[in-house]
This record gives structure tokens, C-alpha cells and sequence, in this order.
């Protein structure tokens, strides 16, 4: 895949966006898949989010060559310790990132993601919501939730994913505002192909949400500030 010829950050606006985090079926399996300078998660928690940008228009780099256009992306991967974006929110390692704009996963092999080709689709209709995300037009995974968005509630902060470029770990924040569905509750997480690689981070059952929401209406920066791991100001 060609590299991309744009530059970092790049923001991306009013995007419709599921994310939560689990305990896995698996831990060990899932603990395996995180680089051993990095610690995870007691328990091995799993994060995923499943976000949809319906134009171009919501992208810093329509027009541009390389643009993103509009797009959906899934990726996944584990929470690491020691490396809080902010109280209450860890530092993560991406394992899987399914993209459906080639051009966007050129500018993220860029930065170290594992991005690979897939599609994700969300349908909420009267409270009920459903993400499914595709990979060579088969569904892999779908998330099942009730959701009231209300007048919704506003949120912002950081997260911070870790990656690899070139042999180097290297740290990404990126920031965000949004607003949240009022209630938001998950009532299934299914991995639908067992014999894909992603199935390694299935949940266990019964099902542990240990964090989770729905937003139809988010801003963020993509990557934000980057730098190597333990180096002022961005990696520490």
C-alpha cells in the first residue's frame, strides 16, 4: 500500500461511534498478542470501537490527495498498564483495525496500525442499536445494544494508542468531544466466525462490559501528538 501524503493531525468531525471494553474468553491468549515491553491489563482487557464517518465533508482532509472520504472503520485490541492517557482511561495496543477507505489505512500503516481492509455498519432505529463489522463481506462481529441518547451528554479528554513503527514504540494521543447517548447498555457481543484471527478476543460469558458508549455525534484528532514511548512530551 502506497505511503500517504498526508500529514498528521488530521480531525475528523460529527462521526457516529460505538466503543467498549471487555474481560476475554481467552486472557492469555489476548496477553500473548501485546508486545512484552508493554504490560496489559490484569485481565486482559479487550477494547473495540465500531465508528461510521457518513461524508468527506467530516474529514480536515477532504479535496486533498490521499482524503480519507467517507468511511467506517472496527478495530480492537488490549489495555495496557502504566501508561494512562488520563485518570481512568489506559494507554492501548491495536491488534486489529478493519478499515473500508484505503486511503485512510495507508496513512495509518504509516503510523504503525494494523490496518486491513473490512466495513462496519451501524442501524439504530427506536432504541435499538446494532454495529456489525465485515471483513471480505462476511460478518465477523456484532454488538447488540439499547440505547436512549436523550439531550445527550457531553464529554471530552484524550486516549492514547501505542504502536509500532519500524522496531519503535511509539505514542499517539488523540483527543476527543463529544455527545452520548443518556443510556447506553450492551446486550450481546458476538464473534460470528470462529475461524478468524479476531475471535482470539471474544468475550467471556457471561458477558463483562467494563466500559462502554454511544456517541452520534463525535469530534476527534487523528493520530493527534506522536512520539516515542518514554520521551517527553507526547511518549511519557
Amino acid at each position: 500500500m502506497k505511503k500517504s501524503p498526508l500529514v498528521a493531525p488530521q480531525l475528523i468531525t460529527n462521526a457516529r461511534m460505538l466503543y467498549l471494553s471487555w474481560v476475554p474468553e481467552d486472557p492469555v491468549a489476548v496477553k500473548k498478542l501485546v508486545p512484552s515491553k508493554l504490560t496489559p491489563e490484569a485481565r486482559g482487557v479487550v477494547y473495540m470501537n465500531q465508528y461510521v464517518v457518513d461524508s468527506a465533508e467530516q474529514t480536515s482532509n477532504a479535496g486533498l490527495p490521499g482524503q480519507f472520504g467517507a468511511y467506517s472503520l472496527t478495530y480492537l485490541g488490549v489495555d495496557l498498564q502504566n501508561l494512562d492517557a488520563q485518570p481512568g482511561t489506559p494507554g492501548r495496543w491495536w491488534t486489529h483495525y478493519f478499515n473500508s477507505s484505503q486511503d485512510m489505512a495507508g496513512y495509518a500503516l504509516d503510523r504503525g496500525v494494523p490496518a486491513t481492509a473490512g466495513r462496519t455498519a451501524l442501524h439504530l432505529d427506536d432504541g435499538h442499536l446494532v454495529a456489525t463489522t465485515f471483513v471480505n463481506e462476511r460478518p465477523v462481529i456484532r454488538t447488540t445494544c439499547s440505547v436512549r441518547i436523550g439531550k445527550g451528554v457531553h464529554a471530552n479528554g484524550q486516549l492514547r494508542y501505542i504502536t509500532d513503527v519500524n522496531g519503535e514504540l511509539v505514542s499517539g494521543r488523540y483527543p476527543f468531544v463529544m455527545r452520548a447517548a443518556e443510556d447506553f447498555k450492551v446486550e450481546k457481543l458476538e464473534f460470528l466466525d470462529t475461524s478468524h484471527p479476531v475471535y482470539a478476543l471474544r468475550p467471556k460469558s457471561p458477558l463483562e462490559v467494563t466500559f462502554g458508549f454511544y456517541s452520534p455525534d463525535i469530534t476527534f484528532c487523528y493520530p493527534g501528538g506522536e512520539g516515542p514511548i518514554d520521551t517527553a512530551p507526547h511518549g511519557v
